[in-house]
């Protein structure tokens, strides 16, 4: 079992969880994640590891309340433990071959970027970050995005923080003022990501998407994670979870994860007794 050491609420509905886990933070790298129940009852659901102390042992894992077993989750209390924790999975991040990239990130989707930020300046090769959410209270971690970045742009729909508008609208920034970007690398919303390939697409930008397909297992045995790109069937847990974005067939992948939505919420308003 993995004791809670940290919760610290981040913005509406999501909580920051540090965590004991030895065994992953000794062999986790960015882009990897974690399988997580909450009891021995509860389901199996997927974590991006948004960051790891190999010294201390502890993982970071960004939360949001959206269904039955998140909002379990967020009844804990420090000190608490998780019933288990399995990983790391899937493939790290590998961004190497790139010299100017442009890391996007929309929602909770910026926990996946926060670790390639911090590992890029590590190396001396520091990312332009573009975040952005409905509204300024839905961000989080701007100034870690801020010391870690070359550049951090942020958007925001209603325009209370940064450019009024949505990541693309940043994005088509960049690309006007003459930036050389040799790869994008976006994770947030299936639609966010959908946008985001469509814009780069028209200007030969090699752009790379993380899938937060449904998983249950985590080792490609289940299916449910199974997307399709370039007309093949791939698992985002084995095969994944980062692709080619201009290669995926985002239709059928926004259809597949909208399956469970309404057992989700009758789920989630069973758990609150409603």
């Amino acid at each position: 079992m993995n004791r809670l050491l940290r919760i610290k609420d981040v913005a509406p509905r999501v909580k920051e969880y540090v965590l004991e886990a030895k065994d992953v933070a000794r062999h986790c790298l960015p882009g990897q994640f974690v399988i997580v129940r909450v009891d021995a009852e509860g389901e199996r659901v997927p974590f991006t590891i948004c960051d790891f102390d190999r010294e201390a042992g502890t993982i970071t894992l960004l939360v949001q309340d959206v269904g039955y077993s998140t909002h379990k989750m967020g009844l804990l209390s420090e000190g608490d433990f998780l019933h288990d924790v399995v990983g790391p999975l899937g493939n790290a991040t590998d961004l190497s071959a790139y010299d100017n990239v442009v890391l996007v990130g929309g929602g909770i989707g910026c926990a996946v970027i926060y670790p390639q930020a911090k590992l890029r300046k590590a190396q001396g090769r520091p990312c332009t970050t573009v975040i952005g959410a409905r509204t300024k209270e839905l961000l989080f971690a701007i100034d870690g995005f801020r010391d870690n970045s070359k550049e951090l742009l942020i958007a925001t729909d209603d325009g209370s923080l940064g450019v009024k508008g949505f990541v693309t609208t940043v994005l088509q920034q960049l690309i006007d003022r003459g930036d050389k970007i040799d790869c994008v690398f976006v994770v947030g919303p299936m639609i966010m990501m959908r946008n985001v390939c469509e814009l780069t697409r028209g200007y030969g930008i090699p752009t790379i998407v993380s899938m937060n397909s449904i998983m249950v297992d985590g080792t490609g045995m289940c299916g449910g994670c199974r997307v399709t790109v370039d007309g093949q069937v791939k698992y985002a847990c084995v095969d994944g979870p980062e692709f080619d974005g201009h290669k995926i067939d985002f239709a059928e992948a926004m259809n597949r994860s909208g399956f469970y939505r309404e057992h989700e919420q009758r789920c989630r308003l069973r758990g609150e007794g409603q």
